[in-house]
């Protein structure tokens, strides 16, 4: 079933998301046209605080570098967020059908899709993501105090104050509207130089070990969970297996150390949180934060695998149970009204903690640690937070999640940030994205994948069928359908006809730990699961 037809639920998801969405008429062009009204407004205030210094960057070294650290960060999160789901969504596809077409696509998928190229790209990504967030932060976050153009201060506390502005302008132009046209256009997206690059930047952070603690707690979830982690690499053994546990030991110094360093930061008040909120208080306001996007990011890979679970088989607990009703209701909106709010909420609480965890030593004031001036001139510009949101706040949460999805939603606060998710994608907030992606799309001439390699039945008509390496399940930051209810008519009439194509999906299912849904035994299975 790996052979055909198979594609991430994320992209799916983003598909059904772009597809479903009414911006040309009634309630949702309303929304529209104010989200692209705040929208501007918001970069117009943005621009104007970096023009007159009043931004950490614009004002410690000069606006222009503040306005290219900006526009250089937000533009690249649109290659990581793009590229991302590009990448993934092509791993099934054939390169060969590409190949000539799209010469750059295809360098790219040849690197992310051999071995375990794309689960050392999605570790390196995540902190791509966490880093250009920090320093949209640096460069466009006002200083206390800040005024402008004379706006009354309850304006000046909605739009900066809060970071209405920064997480409005890095959520649209950033993520959701490079998301729909990364998914849909996917050959026409990551056809670039700037693609490649970015592929090979992110390799390059996992390989430098800087995360590779998240391999230590993918091996103990996958311990506790009594799964193996599956791999397209064989084992590590001699100079690479020293290699990787000496990254591991360096990996876990870090992270210890850059939690010693913000706390020791937060508790002597040396970082650029507000003044008005005492050091006891921080340290607190650091961890749920912490906490609620480890959260977050651990919800939408467990709902993922729970997507096709029957119901009965959700487990017993009464807040899975809601938590599924709500998420699943009707056609599934929900679940993506969920991705729409998480994204808001995810990167509103990135802010926050970027604000929190900036360290800033005052003239006159000692350095963490008694380090020297140049260290911790680099330690101010919140390196330290970014590495320590990306292991502890977003990738072990996510790699919990994975092994156990039905534990994850029994969780009471699943149910309570759903709701909240979905609040803030009912209030259009972020409804101009799609009509930033359509004028992205028209802009840079991008087509459907369809119209150069055509669909997945059409390829596999011409013996160029999708295929993958591609794992899911413990230890991984996505997932896969393998559901035979979901496989094409041809497949469904191969597993009534043999017994033995009906043993190996049944092994996929449950041998191999997938899932745990109930065996097929026959097409009425099927049809009953369907």
């Amino acid at each position: 079933i790996c052979k055909t037809h198979i594609t991430t639920l994320y992209i799916n998801l983003l598909f059904y998301i772009m597809s479903n969405q009414t911006i040309g008429s009634g309630l949702g062009l309303v929304k529209a046209v104010i989200s692209c009204g705040l929208l501007a407004f918001s970069v117009a205030m943005i621009f104007g605080l970096m023009a007159n210094g009043e931004t950490k960057i614009s004002g410690d070294v000069h606006p222009a570098l503040a306005f290219v650290v900006l526009i250089g960060a937000i533009t690249w999160l649109t290659m990581v967020e793009g590229g991302q789901g590009s990448l993934v969504g092509l791993a099934p596809v054939n390169g060969e059908l590409f190949k000539d077409s799209h010469p750059k696509s295809y360098v790219s998928t040849k690197l992310a899709h051999s071995g375990d190229n794309l689960d050392r790209y999605l570790l390196g990504r995540q902190f791509m993501v966490v880093l250009t967030v920090f320093s949209v932060n640096m460069a466009a976050a006002p200083n206390a105090g800040a005024t402008l153009w004379g706006l009354p201060d309850v304006v000046i506390s909605i739009f900066l104050g809060s970071g209405l502005a920064m997480i409005l302008l890095t959520c649209m132009v950033g993520q959701l509207n490079s998301q729909v046209n990364g998914c849909s256009c996917m050959l026409d997206y990551i056809n670039n130089y700037f693609a490649i690059f970015t592929l090979y930047v992110a390799m390059g952070i996992e390989f430098s070990g800087l995360l590779h603690a998240s391999y230590l707690i993918q091996m103990l979830v996958a311990k506790l969970a009594g799964k193996p982690i599956i791999s397209n690499e064989p084992p590590r053994s001699g100079g690479k297996a020293l290699f990787f546990w000496l990254r591991c030991l360096m990996s876990l110094a870090i992270l210890g150390f850059c939690l010693a360093a913000t706390l020791v930061a937060l508790f002597a008040g040396k970082t650029t949180i507000w003044e008005a909120i005492p050091p006891g208080v921080s340290v607190v306001l650091f961890f749920v934060l912490m906490c609620v996007v480890g959260l977050l990011e651990g919800m939408q890979i467990a709902f993922f695998a729970v997507a096709r679970i029957p119901a009965d088989e959700r487990g017993n607990s009464v807040f899975a149970k809601k938590t599924c009703e709500l998420l699943f209701r009707g056609r599934g909106e929900n679940l993506a009204g969920f991705m729409i709010g998480r994204q808001l909420c995810v990167v509103s609480c990135m802010f926050i903690v970027a604000r929190v965890t900036t360290i800033e030593i005052e003239e006159g004031e000692s350095n963490i640690f008694g380090v020297s001036d140049g260290l911790q001139d680099f330690f101010n510009y919140g390196f330290l937070g970014a590495i320590f949101l990306t292991i502890a706040g977003s990738i072990s949460w996510q790699l919990v999640a994975s092994a156990f999805p039905l534990q994850f939603l029994a969780n009471p606060l699943v149910y309570v940030f759903l709701r909240i998710c979905l609040l803030l994608e009912f209030t259009g907030l972020c409804q101009g994205a799609w009509v930033l992606a359509a004028l992205h799309k028209k802009i840079a001439g991008f087509q459907r994948d369809e119209v150069y390699i055509g669909t997945a039945e059409e390829r596999r008509a011409k013996s160029m069928g999708d295929d993958t390496a591609l794992q899911d399940g413990v230890g991984h930051l996505f997932k896969l359908p393998v559901f035979a209810a979901d496989a094409p008519d041809s497949l469904k009439d191969l597993l009534k006809s043999d017994p033995a194509v009906m043993s190996y999906i049944n092994s996929i299912r449950n041998g191999d730990g997938t899932d745990g849904a109930k065996d097929f035994h026959s097409d009425t299975d099927m049809e009953a699961e369907a």
